[in-house]
């Protein structure tokens, strides 16, 4: 019967890590774009009315476009988030329209060519999946109103991505004409289509996450093979003794009465309840956590097995903390503990009277994790914890 239930334990223990496993593997989605080239082409408007900055939205009179295709660019961006671009644009300002405070009474074309730097923001706000925010800095070139100028250049924009390949550019650059006299800022908006290509991909945040997640599960997996190591070695033991319990009972039943008969087969029972309880281990707490996870439900669960088979049973359990934060609040921390153990146990059935309590908060530690010493996350979990044990 013993060997059923181990082999059963075993079997569900492996099923866990396995349904983890699948649950936590990387996948391509947890995949992202590092670094790239990025081919753009769309259309510019150049706002250079003079009140470029204060009348922004007045497309109407400030604004100069022309109907066909007139922004290309070429960029290169690299795995730290920062990007270098070259970007050549033309446009026309059109008769009628407001440009450095005057009407313009005949078309004029509009040349620039800049570079850029820029700085993908989604390294600082983490990744927003199909939104690619960004800023940058750069100098140019430009000939506008038949006057040309260098230009220091401010910009911010976003691409929205349709796949790892194609998606959408929008933004807006500020241009300061250097010391050139005659020559004036404004503002050139840009929007187009973009087309990544030399694409290098790495892990995102989740991904990096699903990793660590997947490295700490080879470490559990060692842990369960471990503990079914160590429940093994426990039940062998645990026969050995059964073999020596019974055959002192046996030399015992030759020469005692039967009321001593009773007494040792009272015991015997008592040592098997004794050592079923030993062999589930303890209940382990989160970090400032009370509640009970599945695994410590599944504990909790063969515990109640073993209360019904036995019904004149009563167990103690005793509630501990790590030594983290006051004695004041790890005590009231251990009695939180405790109580949600005993509901868990009231709710399959176990009544109160059965269970006695005792909540020692961070004074009984299983190690030497006392105040002012450091140490591991393992070895504080270790203290945080329920323990069980047959008092009757």
């Amino acid at each position: 019967m013993k060997t059923t239930r181990l082999t059963l334990l075993v079997i569900a223990l492996l099923l866990s890590v396995t349904v983890f496993s699948q649950e936590y593997t990387v996948t391509e989605k947890d995949s992202i774009v590092t670094g790239s080239w990025i081919f753009g082409m769309g259309s510019n408007v150049v706002d250079d009315a003079g009140s470029e900055f204060t009348d922004i939205f007045n497309v109407k009179d400030n604004w100069n476009i022309v109907p066909f295709p007139s922004r290309l660019s070429i960029g290169r961006y690299f795995k730290n988030g920062l990007g270098l671009e070259a970007i050549g644009s033309y446009n026309r300002y059109k008769e009628g329209k407001t440009i450095d405070g005057d009407i313009l009474s005949e078309n004029i074309n509009y040349y620039a060519l800049d570079f850029r730097a820029s700085y993908d923001l989604n390294k600082i706000i983490g990744e927003t999946g199909f939104f690619d925010p960004y800023v940058g800095l750069g100098v140019g070139y430009t000939d506008a109103n038949n006057v040309g100028r260098g230009t220091y250049n401010a910009s911010v924009g976003f691409r929205a991505w349709f796949n790892d390949r194609m998606g959408l550019d929008f933004n807006s650059t500020g241009k300061w004409a250097m010391s050139t006299e005659g020559a004036t800022n404004h503002i050139q908006h840009a929007a187009g289509l973009v087309y990544q290509f030399g694409i290098e991909k790495g892990l995102s945040r989740k991904g990096e996450e699903k990793l660590a997640q997947l490295q700490e599960l080879e470490k559990e997996q060692q842990r369960v093979q471990d503990s079914i190591d160590s429940a093994q070695r426990a039940e062998q033991e645990a026969k050995e003794l059964a073999k020596l319990l019974k055959r002192e009972a046996e030399e015992a039943a030759k020469l005692k009465a039967d009321e001593k008969n009773k007494e040792n087969t009272e015991k015997l029972a008592n040592a098997k309840i004794a050592k079923e309880i030993a062999a589930l281990g303890n209940v382990y707490f989160d970090l400032n956590s009370s509640y009970l996870n599945e695994k410590d439900k599944d504990l909790l669960d063969k515990l109640a097995l073993i209360l019904k088979a036995n019904p004149s049973s009563v167990i103690k359990i005793t509630s501990h903390t790590d030594s983290r934060g006051s004695k004041e609040y790890n005590l009231w921390l251990s009695e939180r503990r405790v109580k949600r153990t005993v509901d868990y146990l009231n709710s399959v059935g176990i009544t109160k009277s059965r269970i006695n309590v005792e909540a020692k908060g961070e004074s009984v530690p299983t190690n030497e994790c006392k105040d002012g010493v450091v140490c591991s996350e393992k070895k504080h979990r270790s203290n945080r914890r329920c323990e069980f044990e047959v008092i009757n």
